[in-house]
């Protein structure tokens, strides 16, 4: 608990049960640095930051503060693939293989696009063992995914692409575009859309990026599905997490390295605001201050239910749409049954609920390793924003 924590940022008046709400998880879940975000139709409601950027507590967490968000940052991968879409640059049901002949190998010909988004391609991880480095190397892990051969049928099953989600879509996005997904999503969404949120962390941005703290370990007797996945080394989930090894060293998510490469399922650094605003502007169709991010149409395709129960990396049940993960009991997203986002590993949280119109984006550095998909930081923001409302 802290002694003082000095609140900063806007609320309106009517959402201070937000404010209430933030401050409590600092008490009760021993949060160090946070910024929380909500937009209801468009307009900030709750802008909010506390804390500090490291676990010594010697700075301020300050309004321009980001921090990295894991895989909250596969929703901003998702709404890339969906924008090109709309441009008429990419049908999720041609294969793979039409962008990227080299992905025509083990099997994977026709496999379509859409089970990359819905985590249904079969390819959460490389069986063959790659040396420490290969995450920050685009081209290596692109062409070890091309000679894969998927894990199940593809379409018959589900499971988490916990890091390959990013480069399978973003090799996509590059062989479409010539762009690399960062800079795609810099100069069509994050740019016009005025969101402080970056895939590729250029060297300039460190002074303000929160230090990222781990999850401490379970204690004696107790077990989570992260555990669970690590057990046996010559496993397909093992392999989600730890091939290449960089992708759970301790503390590589604080290096330079770590920051600066595109890991477009994983890596996005930024802040609450900058989540909220983009969930804000699909939460009413797509469209901002005038910015278009997706259309209508787009939306609603994005967010249809592509697979539903065990998850066959996590063992945990999920509702994947098309990049998005669904409101469900077991990780609620608020009342209404529309809503759709993501969070990221340790805590961070992005959604939008298309019948309240609002915007939900949480950022925090102090990770927590539950057993289950939801952090408890989340339920008592979430239920004071819509008793709020």
């Amino acid at each position: 608990m802290q002694a003082t924590l000095n609140i900063q940022g806007h609320c309106d008046p009517r959402f201070r049960a937000v404010q209430d709400a933030f401050k409590q998880n600092f008490d009760t879940y021993g949060e160090v640095g946070a910024s929380i975000s909500v937009v209801v139709d468009g307009a900030a409601v709750v802008d909010l930051w506390a804390g500090h950027i490291g676990p010594d507590r010697t700075k301020p967490w300050e309004r321009d503060t980001i921090v990295n968000v894991w895989s909250t940052t596969k929703g901003i991968t998702a709404t890339c693939m969906h924008r090109l879409v709309d441009q008429g640059l990419l049908d999720l049901d041609a294969p793979v293989a039409n962008y990227w002949p080299e992905f025509a190998q083990a099997g994977k010909e026709t496999l379509p696009v859409r089970y990359l988004l819905s985590h249904q391609a079969g390819l959460p991880a490389i069986s063959e063992p790659l040396p420490l480095g290969s995450a920050f190397k685009w081209d290596v892990m692109t062409d070890a995914l091309a000679k894969q051969k998927p894990w199940w049928e593809p379409g018959t099953k589900h499971g988490y692409h916990a890091f390959t989600y990013g480069w399978l879509l973003g090799e996509v996005l590059r062989r479409i575009t010539g762009e690399t997904l960062g800079t795609y999503f810099r100069k069509q969404i994050a740019e016009p859309l005025g969101l402080d949120f970056h895939i590729g962390l250029a060297p300039e941005y460190d002074v303000r990026t929160a230090e990222t703290i781990s999850a401490e370990p379970p204690q004696p007797g107790e077990t989570n599905f992260v555990l669970d996945m690590l057990k046996d080394p010559q496993s397909m989930p093992f392999k989600v997490l730890a091939n290449p090894p960089d992708l759970f060293t301790p503390g590589v998510v604080n290096t330079r390295e770590w920051r600066a490469a595109e890991i477009p399922a994983a890596n996005g650094h930024g802040n609450a605001r900058a989540v909220a605003r983009l969930y804000g502007a699909l939460a009413r169709g797509g469209e901002l201050d005038g910015v278009r991010v997706l259309s209508p149409e787009a939306i609603e395709r994005a967010t249809v239910e592509q697979a539903s129960g065990r998850d066959e990396v996590m063992g945990l049940n999920l509702r994947p749409a098309l990049g998005f993960v669904l409101t469900s009991p077991d990780a609620s997203l608020g009342p209404n049954p529309r809503a759709f986002g993501h969070s990221g590993a340790g805590g961070s949280l992005g959604f939008a609920d298309p019948d309240a119109k609002v915007g939900f984006g949480y950022a925090m550095n102090r990770m927590l390793q539950e057993n289950t998909l939801t952090d408890p930081r989340w339920a008592p923001l979430i239920d004071a924003v819509y008793a709020s409302l």
